[in-house]
C-alpha cells in the first residue's frame, strides 16, 4: 500500500514538473513577440560579448535598437550593462557606450555598469544606477527569446519594466534560435525554482 502511494506521488510530481516545463517553454516563445512601445525614463540594454573594442553582432543589434528608441523619444536615457570577460580590454558596456556616442547619442544621456556577468546582475546593477539618478521606468532591450526571463527578473527586483526586443536579432533561423531557446528555458526554470532561496 505504501509503495503504491509513493509511486503515485512520484508520478504526480513528475507530471506537474513536465507541465511546468511545457508552460514555461510556451511562455518564453510567445513572449518573444511582445513589444511594448511605452515612454520610459531609460532603456536598459542587456550585455553580450564584445570583439576587441567592438560590440559583437548580437550586442550591436541590441544597442542599435536602444539608439532607435532614444532617437524616437521612447526613452530619455540609456543604461548599458555588462562587465569585462577574461582577456577583454573593454567591458561590454564600455564598448556599447563608445558605439552609441559614435551614432549620435549624447554622452550625458548614457550610463554604464561594468561589474555584471549574468542577466540578473545586468538588471541589479542597472537598477542601482537608475535609483542613484532618479530613473523610475525602464524599457528592457535584448534578443526576443531573452525577454521573458529578463522581464521576470526585472519585475522581481522591483523595476517598472517594459519589453522591447530587438527586431534585428541575429538569431533568425531555427538552427540559431533552438540553442538560445533551450538555454533560456533552462535558466528561466532554474531562476523560478531557486527564487525562494535568494
Amino acid at each position: 500500500m505504501r509503495k503504491k502511494f509513493w509511486f503515485r506521488l512520484s508520478c504526480a510530481v513528475i507530471i506537474i514538473f513536465l507541465i511546468f516545463i511545457g508552460h514555461s517553454a510556451i511562455s518564453i516563445w510567445s513572449f518573444s513577440n511582445q513589444v511594448q512601445y511605452v515612454k520610459t525614463d531609460a532603456a536598459v540594454v542587456l550585455g553580450a560579448a564584445v570583439w576587441g573594442n567592438e560590440p559583437s553582432p548580437v550586442f550591436r543589434e541590441r544597442i542599435n535598437h536602444a539608439i532607435w528608441l532614444y532617437k524616437n523619444d521612447y526613452v530619455d536615457k540609456i543604461i548599458f550593462t555588462g562587465g569585462k570577460s577574461k582577456g577583454d580590454e573593454f567591458a561590454e558596456s564600455e564598448a556599447a557606450r563608445e558605439y552609441a556616442i559614435q551614432n549620435d547619442v549624447n554622452e550625458e544621456d548614457i550610463f554604464i555598469e561594468t561589474k555584471s556577468k549574468i542577466t540578473e546582475e545586468n538588471l541589479k546593477y542597472a537598477y542601482e544606477i537608475a535609483n542613484e539618478n532618479h530613473l523610475k521606468s525602464f524599457t528592457i532591450v535584448s534578443d526576443p527569446l531573452h525577454m521573458k526571463r529578463a522581464l521576470f527578473i526585472a519585475e522581481t527586483i522591483g523595476m517598472e519594466a517594459y519589453s522591447s526586443p530587438t527586431p534585428s536579432s541575429v538569431y533568425k533561423t531555427f538552427g540559431s534560435k533552438l540553442p538560445f531557446f533551450l538555454r533560456e528555458l533552462f535558466y528561466y526554470v532554474g531562476y523560478i525554482v531557486t527564487l525562494p532561496f535568494r
